[in-house]
């Protein structure tokens, strides 16, 4: 009662209509990702409570978020975007289907949670060499913090799969981080402060 529907629908309507019109600036190929990424989100709004394999639409949002980030500089859309893509999708498959925990109850199976794992898959296929080594660091960074999320949806004596939801929205930074890896001070600075902000957030907005 706090906002009237008919304000959700202007406003959740009207800043869709403003993003789309944004990225229509950015040609062909950016439109038509940037359509089947607000596609997904009004099907995902739409029925994600009445199917099981609500995460793999949620999942989907954050695929075309990604490809239609790839799709605005010069090189577009890459093989590596999409891989990188996937990998999130898998990331948010695992993410979300905790989530579901949260509000059916229920006990956690453990196979979609290797879902979590898929960009630290990426990561080791793809990167070697001069630049194996600060990967390596953020990988076991991004692993850890997966392991400090899990331990309250898995081995907490009291578990807490909210807190565990909490921590792995909080970690989409990290795994942004690892999809554009690059070396220079600022990017790391950015993506920290990133990371930084959503754990500073989450004590104001509950994250679930």
């Amino acid at each position: 009662g706090s906002i009237r529907i008919e304000a959700v629908w202007g406003w959740g309507f009207g800043c869709l209509a403003v993003g789309l019109a944004c990225l229509f600036l950015f040609g062909k190929v950016t439109m038509i990702l940037a359509l089947l990424l607000t596609l997904s989100i009004l099907v995902y709004d739409a029925v994600h409570k009445m199917i099981a394999f609500s995460p793999v639409l949620m999942a989907s949002c954050r695929f075309f978020l990604v490809l239609v980030a790839s799709s605005i500089p010069d090189g577009g859309v890459t093989g590596l975007s999409v891989w990188s893509a996937v990998a999130m999708a898998c990331y948010i498959v695992g993410l979300s289907y905790i989530a579901k925990r949260e509000s059916g109850g229920g006990a956690l199976s453990f196979w979609p949670l290797l879902f979590l794992g898929a960009p630290l898959l990426l990561a080791v296929i793809v990167n070697s060499g001069s630049s194996g080594t600060r990967t390596s660091l953020l990988c076991v960074l991004l692993g850890l913090w997966l392991i400090r999320c899990l331990r309250w949806a898995l081995w907490a004596p009291q578990r807490n799969i909210g807190r565990a939801v909490a921590g792995l929205l909080a970690g989409i930074p990290l795994v942004d981080w690892l999809a554009v890896w690059r070396g220079d001070a600022l990017t790391a600075l950015v993506f920290a402060a990133l990371f930084g902000l959503a754990l500073l957030f989450q004590r104001f907005v509950p994250a679930t």
